[in-house]
């Protein structure tokens, strides 16, 4: 049996030199061996296949291929090639022109990443950038368990330890459907203890933000909640008069810009905390996250939700 395990590349290239330059001396020259090192690395190639591969030139007084050789010179072309490709293919990587970017956003995030990311691949067309959508925990899993790159969030965790920028505002507020009561009005914390107020699931960053919203402007008061498990069906509650929510307006642009659902009134909103771009503190970057980080920050902020100029709150 052949044993493919003692074939090396220096024994391919070396039948493939002789058999494009005729002769065991000319192919040393070439490669800048001499011809007995040359003439060892054939003989090793041709132990470990079991074949002859080079014969006597009649016409000449060097060296050509056996017709079993061909299928080894063929070999040898591929593996010459693949390694290029290989080669060519590293440096693209190096370079930060090629690569795969895992992107991590947050649930309320997920109204602007596909915007985001079409920008981006218009941007880097090269850089392939995998969207991953969880609440908050599963981005700070993804982060500690360094299965994601990158990270759009709210407030940044304090562990894991990440590194942080800024990359524009993200208002939050009360809505409600257009005929509720309290539209138009200037609303008291103490109206809205007696709504029912419909939330996400804890730990979500919208409703940490929720509680220290009451508990800063409703300290001792207890709010009537009703937890559903994502933006979609609190706002489809909302519209259908089951309750009010606190959401990030980034969620609700289009409901507001068509009035299907209004903002309230209330002290202290919108409340504007900041979206940030984050990354595991400590972890270099990849040349491909480095890339997209960079193109991220250069945006400004321009790939987020436009909120309507006025809310039809006054209806």
């Amino acid at each position: 049996m052949p044993r493919l395990d003692a074939v090396t590349l220096r024994q391919l290239r070396a039948v493939s030199a002789v058999a494009e330059t005729g002769s065991i001396a000319a192919a040393a020259e070439r490669l800048g061996l001499t011809p007995p090192a040359v003439h060892a690395q054939i003989k090793n190639l041709e132990a470990a296949l079991k074949v002859t591969l080079l014969q006597r030139n009649q016409t000449t007084s060097g060296s050509q291929p056996t017709w079993q050789a061909k299928p080894v010179l063929e070999a040898a072309r591929r593996v010459e090639i693949a390694l290029q490709l290989c080669v060519s293919q590293i440096a693209s990587l190096n370079s930060g022109q090629s690569g795969r970017v895992a992107l991590g956003v947050v649930s309320t995030a997920k109204y602007f990443a596909p915007r985001l990311i079409s920008l981006l691949k218009r941007v880097a067309p090269s850089l392939d950038v995998v969207l991953y959508e969880a609440n908050r925990e599963g981005i700070i899993t993804g982060l500690e368990r360094l299965g994601l790159d990158l990270a759009i969030m709210g407030r940044p965790p304090r562990q894991p330890e990440v590194a942080a920028t800024l990359i524009g505002p993200h208002p939050h507020g009360l809505i409600a459907p257009p005929d509720h009561p309290l539209v138009g009005q200037r609303v008291r914390v103490e109206d809205l203890i007696s709504e029912p107020m419909i939330t996400r699931e804890e730990g979500s960053g919208t409703r940490i933000l929720m509680t220290r919203y009451f508990d800063t402007h409703a300290e001792g008061m207890s709010v009537n909640l009703t937890v559903m498990g994502s933006n979609e069906t609190i706002k489809q509650a909302v519209m259908a008069g089951l309750g009010l929510a606190f959401l990030s307006l980034h969620t609700v642009t289009e409901e507001l810009r068509q009035g299907r659902l209004v903002t309230l009134d209330a002290p202290g909103l919108p409340l504007v905390r900041q979206w940030f771009l984050v990354y595991p503190q400590g972890v270099p970057l990849s040349p491909a996250a480095a890339a997209i980080h960079d193109r991220i920050i250069a945006m400004a902020g321009s790939f987020l939700p436009e909120l309507p100029a006025t809310s039809p709150d006054s209806v």
